[in-house]
């Protein structure tokens, strides 16, 4: 962290000042840092400098497959797969974060606890 502190500093711990300075190459700035790695960029994206992003951590990776959609070996196997529409505007994107972390350690902290969710039985497509 101390590396981001030092980073966060040159601007002056202005994170508008952070965002307009690196624009689209935000992401690619946060993942040069040390220790940051795509989820951590993900989530200082999201709450940090008010960017919408899809976090794909564990509890989304873990739901999207007990949804159907095979194949999310890794943080970036569902990154690249699941962008945020339009719709999410930063409070959507961090309540949507923050809904499925809940119901990960509700339902996909034991093993068997998905099906007695109000989400068994479905199943999502992707496009």
């Amino acid at each position: 962290m101390q590396a981001v502190f030092a980073w966060l500093s040159q601007y002056g711990f202005d994170y508008q000042r952070v965002v307009a300075e690196n624009g689209d190459q935000l992401r690619d700035q946060l993942l040069a840092l040390h220790g940051i790695g795509e989820e951590t960029a993900d989530v200082l994206l999201t709450f940090v400098f008010g960017i919408p992003t899809f976090v794909s951590d564990k509890y989304a990776r873990t739901l999207f497959t007990h949804l159907g959609i095979t194949g999310l070996t890794d943080y970036r196997s569902l990154a690249k797969r699941c962008r945020l529409s339009a719709y999410f505007d930063l409070a959507r994107a961090q309540d949507f974060h923050g809904l499925i972390d809940e119901f990960g350690k509700q339902y996909l902290r034991s093993p068997g606890r998905f099906q007695d969710s109000f989400l068994a039985g479905d199943r999502l497509v992707l496009e």
